[in-house]
């Protein structure tokens, strides 16, 4: 099944790689979002969002996450190359994958992402922490 996946990241050439494997994946860009206005204007088509932590409005990326996820029931994953600044995770969304990432575990990460929304098991990338229901983090090996 196609998902609507909006891509929330300031670093231009980034967000167009991401969108690429979207695309390329079969799924559909909803758009990139530099800030937390963009963002949230794209929320309503929105099914799974992947997000950055700091963008051209500041570190506004976990609010980002947690509107999404709470008010629209976005499936969200974070992207950063800042991961500790999640602390134990943002109730309602998936985890997060440090970046650097690469095509391959891009695609298993959108992949898994789409899976979750859908209730369909699937296997996350090897380096992606998953937030746990009591606020914690697992870290998978």
């Amino acid at each position: 099944m196609s998902c609507k996946i909006l891509v929330v990241e300031d670093e231009i050439f980034v967000a167009a790689e991401i969108e690429h494997v979207v695309t390329e994946m079969g799924h559909v860009a909803v758009g990139v979002a530099a800030d937390k206005v963009a963002a949230l204007k794209l929320a309503p088509d929105t099914d799974v969002a992947l997000v950055d932590l700091n963008l051209h409005d500041g570190p506004t990326g976990i609010a980002i996450g947690r509107i999404l996820a709470q008010s629209y029931g976005v499936t969200v994953l974070f992207m950063t190359a800042n991961p500790a600044q999640l602390g134990r995770g943002v109730s309602g969304t998936l985890g997060v994958l440090p970046k650097p990432v690469g095509g391959d575990e891009m695609k298993q990460a959108v992949a898994y992402a789409v899976a979750q929304r859908e209730k369909k098991v699937a296997k996350p990338p090897r380096r992606l922490q998953l937030f746990n229901w009591n606020g914690t983090s697992a870290l998978l090996a």
